[in-house]
């Protein structure tokens, strides 16, 4: 944007402005000839070249197209950012999760649900146009209803929708100039991020690696939205790579390129994590399965690999490689290097020379580790734990460490050039993973495991400062519930972060003190940005609570959390500390729910253990893993006995924003799930 050289413009034109008055002030005094109405007239012409400070807005998803979600605005700072209060919010009348990140273009935010784009004047905060989304009543996804965001480029905004539309968007009133399918959503592909443009090439990414897709990216003319090239994330066997994969795994092997990637334009590469194999069952697709855990790096204009670096080979606990990959300029061993970094799911914290690839440090991030001893750092691939290998073959329960949400989840991590530190919300959760044979059907959910998360006494995730480098922590703030809402990180020395329970936290960037939170209402799992207009700097922050956490987890702590989405702006105020009471002081009631009638799963007639299975696979990822649902969807467990009529007609045909089923399960299949619900 034109705000990097404003800085050294306003000076030149503050200089001869300066000159100029002090010219004219002279003058004035050695010619007294010179009449007041000349005077003021000379002020006036002076007053008229004062530059006003430029808006400063938000271009990019991730700030910049380096992903580092670092702002150079001080305004807000260490020092004041205590009297921080709301500016304006707006609700966005939707229940479901939001992750979105706001752009903000010539003073206008624009703003994305899963159901709706807005443009909003972002100094007043009055919505401007609202275009909406219809979605078909078949539209399944994996772990929640969201969208994260659009992109802007030359005058126009881009967005995807859940079934696979790509939008071209008028900005002026919200017009659609053309639209484009991706992929059809019966077969269980979703979009949920923003597109990135590279090189005058839109490139789309695509979800669905639960549902056994074969994933890819996408090239698009950003001007007429013609379709140019397709990277398939799992080649085939005559591929280069294809080798990786035994017999016909590889068409459906999963490799969702769901989260969106950076751009280094003086590369010219693209840089874009690749998630997990299909099913989550390692023992079913052996080999390293290739492109899947990995970070591939691609030219724009062709989609063509450069290099691809794996971090989780044949990866068995859904360590998505979706994680964003940050660029920056770092001294390594007393020398610059271009490099990536990234902080995987797998508990390691990564960093490769974005050139080459080449692994440079891999590092443990979170306190806990169990299915690897390390990275092998001659070859880059993990040594992988004796319970791994000894699980794989037996078949056996195995306590893994850290879950499925990964050490870190996708919430974007933000690095700060003025510190050198990495800010990332960390997870300390496990789980119990047990190997489980899985047939393959379109569109149902396809991991070949059941599991149990191993929730700890304490915090179960801490927003930490890491030295990319060594993977050490300068600072953590330790949370009950995990964060996982993005990260922003300013020169103004602040860190700003949103908490699943609803608060907006920030803290100081250096030394980790807390310095404010507001409680915004409901639950936040989206990334705070920050824009100036008219002089004036402003925080803002999407709240409404969904996300994987939430939905899988049955995390009590969130039973008091209400859905329902909304945009939050902060300014500064005028003096006094604005806070709100600490969350720390204030914790929700345990609830205590029902559990299963038998414990012994043991004593479970067969229809019951059918059904178990089948809802772990179509109905676990909105309605929580045994149920156990954090309170932001229906709660099975509350059905009444005795009203299977009702159970199985909102199943097949769908009901409100439940899906139909009724094209994927048989009416045998749906009735053994119910038989599971009222169990």
């Amino acid at each position: 944007m034109k705000n990097k050289s404003y800085l050294s413009k306003a000076l030149i034109v503050g200089f001869l402005v300066s000159m100029c008055i002090s010219g004219c002030s002279e003058s004035n005094q050695t010619n007294e000839s010179v009449s007041k109405q000349k005077l003021v007239e000379t002020a006036v012409e002076t007053k008229t070249v004062v530059p006003v400070q430029q808006d400063i807005g938000v271009e990019y998803y991730g700030l910049e197209q380096n992903l580092q979600r670092y702002s150079p605005l001080t305004q807000i700072n260490d020092s004041n950012v205590q009297t921080l209060r709301p500016s304006w919010v707006l609700s966005l009348g939707d229940n479901r999760g939001q992750q979105t990140q706001p752009l903000i273009i010539d003073g206008i935010m624009y703003a994305t649900t899963h159901n709706a784009t807005y443009a909003v004047d972002a100094k007043s905060g009055r919505q401007l146009w609202k275009t909406k989304i219809e979605y078909p009543p078949d539209t399944v996804t994996c772990c929640g209803i969201t969208n994260r965001g659009a992109t802007w480029h030359e005058g126009v905004l881009y967005r995807v929708t859940l079934d696979n539309h790509i939008q071209a968007i008028n900005p002026e009133n919200g017009a659609i100039i053309w639209e484009k399918v991706a992929a059809d959503v019966k077969e269980g592909f979703s979009m949920t991020s923003a597109p990135l443009i590279a090189n005058g090439i839109m490139i789309t990414g695509i979800a669905g690696g639960e549902f056994g897709v074969r994933a890819f990216l996408d090239g698009w003319d950003p001007k007429t939205g013609d379709h140019l090239w397709r990277f398939y994330t799992v080649p085939e066997p005559t591929e280069t790579g294809g080798d990786t994969w035994k017999g016909d795994d590889w068409k459906r092997g999963g490799g969702p390129t769901w989260l969106i990637g950076s751009y280094d334009k003086e590369l010219d590469i693209v840089y874009w994590g690749v998630g997990n194999a299909a099913p989550w069952n390692a023992a079913m697709h052996p080999g390293d399965n290739l492109y899947t855990e990995s970070v591939i790096a691609i030219k724009p204009k062709t989609g063509e690999l450069v290099w691809h670096y794996q971090f989780t080979p044949n990866d068995g606990f859904d360590y998505d490689g979706v994680n964003d990959p940050i660029l920056a300029d770092i001294e390594i061993d007393g020398t610059m290097r271009k490099i990536m970094m990234q902080a995987n799911r797998n508990g390691y914290f990564y960093v490769l020379d974005r050139e080459t690839g080449e692994l440079l440090k891999a590092n443990q991030f979170v306190d806990k580790v169990t299915w690897a001893d390390g990275i092998d750092m001659k070859t880059g691939r993990p040594i992988v734990a004796e319970r791994v290998k000894n699980m794989l073959k037996t078949g056996e329960p195995t306590e893994i460490w850290p879950a499925a949400f990964g050490g870190k989840n996708l919430a974007p991590m933000a690095y700060s050039p003025t510190t050198g530190l990495a800010y990332a919300n960390t997870f300390n959760v496990g789980w119990k993973y047990t190997p489980v044979e899985q047939e393959y059907k379109p569109g149902v959910f396809y991991i070949g495991m059941s599991f149990e998360w191993l929730l700890p006494e304490g915090p179960k995730g801490f927003l930490r400062a890491i030295d990319p480098l060594t993977g050490k922590f300068k600072w953590e703030f330790p949370t009950e519930v995990p964060m996982n809402g993005g990260v922003l990180v300013t020169d103004g020395n602040v860190v700003f972060s949103g908490a699943q329970t609803g608060e907006l936290y920030a803290f100081n960037a250096e030394t980790g003190e807390k310095l404010w939170e507001f409680r915004t209402g409901s639950g936040i799992i989206a990334p705070p940005i920050t824009y100036q207009i008219d002089g004036k700097q402003y925080i803002a922050v999407a709240s409404g609570i969904g996300g994987v956490y939430n939905n899988f987890s049955g995390d009590v702590n969130l039973k008091n959390i209400n859905p329902g989405g909304s945009i939050w702006v902060f300014e500064l105020g005028d003096g006094g500390n604005t806070s709100t009471v600490s969350a720390n002081t204030i914790k929700p009631p345990v609830i205590e729910v029902a559990e299963a009638s038998v414990d012994d799963k043991s004593k479970w007639s067969d229809t019951v253990k059918h059904g178990a299975e089948l809802y772990e696979q179509t109905c676990s990822h909105c309605h929580g893993v045994e149920m156990k649902t954090s309170g932001t969807t229906y709660d099975l467990r509350t059905f009444p006995k005795g009203d299977k009529e009702r159970f199985v007609t909102a199943v097949v045909k769908g009901k409100g924003s439940m899906p139909a089923w009724g094209d994927k399960l048989t009416a045998e299949e749906v009735s053994d799930i119910y038989e599971y619900v009222i169990h």
